[in-house]
């Protein structure tokens, strides 16, 4: 099981790619936090923008990667794979039956 972080430009398109990413059984679950501030560099400028994070739980993190910058509005989207050390068995057991 993996946790995959994603940022986005608002709760209502993270919701939408986590709904997509649930149905095609590539994420058990996707959390959406719909507030967040991202300070970044980009293309030599610095910028400060609202955004939204997700947080997708998964057994299948190289797919759901691939899925979600093809879902994505951003041309080079935040998808991060974080590895899980451990956690309830009973939740990852659910993570993997799930389809995620």
């Amino acid at each position: 099981m993996k946790v995959v972080l994603m940022s986005g430009p608002d709760a209502e398109t993270l919701r939408r790619l986590g709904r997509q990413l649930v149905e095609e059984r590539l994420a058990a679950c996707v959390t959406v936090l719909p507030e967040a501030v991202s300070v970044y560099r980009w293309e030599g400028e610095l910028r400060e923008e609202d955004e939204a994070m997700a947080i997708a739980k998964t057994a299948h993190p190289d797919r759901l990667v691939q899925r979600a910058a093809e879902l994505h509005p951003y041309d080079t989207p935040e998808v991060l794979v974080l590895p899980v050390e451990s956690g309830l068995d009973r939740y990852i057991d659910w993570v993997r039956s799930a389809g995620g």
